[in-house]
């Protein structure tokens, strides 16, 4: 049964090209019951977000820049999202931004038992970022966009990927070691999970990779084993490190 989520979206600070790509994404981890896009509409720049706005059942909520240098729109999204907690009409929240402000929130929000999910570019300060559960890059929905439609398109979305680094790579063996068996095995399941707690924006995506399976592979200093699971048809995928030949 999946969780209802309050999506709130910062119109002021997020571009409108990929919002298709982030409410299918958004869609992965519960249902949107409540999705609302914050900004002073008043504005020619926020024009491409109007066209969105029916198609996707998203409200907007006019907020006026009553002075010069305060960012209002952050200021009414924050006083939302504490009314929609104390409704206890949802399990969690999507905070749609790239902008620190929202840090304190994002910490509020979870010490109250609800589940973070943030989206923004990849501009987004640290702080933001590992005061969510899990935190997605606006880029990465594009390059899934660019993967679907002609060749061309592909080579370009790949270039925008990142090369995984050591420091992941140790992030990686790290973790599978503080969850092996005394054989060094570890169920890649909890892995992930583990992984997405310490680093709430790690992401195969980034590396190009749709699953975490085909990135640990492709690093080359991990062993795979797949094992028959005792409850389903379904195979339980095992990691380690390699042993020192």
């Amino acid at each position: 049964m999946s969780i209802k989520l309050a999506v709130l979206i910062d119109g002021d600070n997020i571009p409108s090209a990929h919002v298709k790509e982030m409410m299918e994404e958004i869609a992965k981890y519960g249902d949107p019951t409540i999705k609302r896009i914050y900004g002073d509409w008043t504005k020619p720049r926020l024009s491409k977000w109007k066209k969105m706005l029916l198609e996707h059942a998203i409200t907007p909520v006019q907020q006026y820049s009553y002075t010069t240098g305060k960012n209002a729109t952050d200021s009414a999204m924050i006083i939302d999202a504490m009314d929609i907690l104390y409704s206890e009409k949802v399990s969690g929240f999507c905070i749609v931004s790239s902008d620190s402000d929202f840090t304190r929130l994002a910490t509020r929000l979870r010490e109250a038992g609800m589940q973070v999910i943030g989206i923004g570019e990849k501009k987004t300060p640290d702080p933001f970022i590992v005061a969510c559960d899990k935190f997605i890059y606006v880029e990465i929905l594009a390059n899934q966009s660019a993967e679907s439609d002609a060749e061309p398109k592909k080579a370009k979305a790949r270039e925008s990927v990142d090369k995984i680094t050591p420091k992941e790579i140790k992030l990686i063996a790290s973790t599978i070691d503080a969850l092996s068996d005394d054989e060094g095995w570890a169920f890649l399941g909890d892995v992930g999970s583990l992984l997405q707690k310490k680093q709430p924006n790690f992401d195969p995506r980034n590396y190009g990779f749709q699953k975490l399976t085909p990135l640990i592979k492709s690093v080359g200093r991990f062993e795979i084993e797949q094992r028959d699971s005792p409850k389903s048809r379904h195979k339980l995928i095992f990691v380690r490190l390699k042993k020192a030949s």
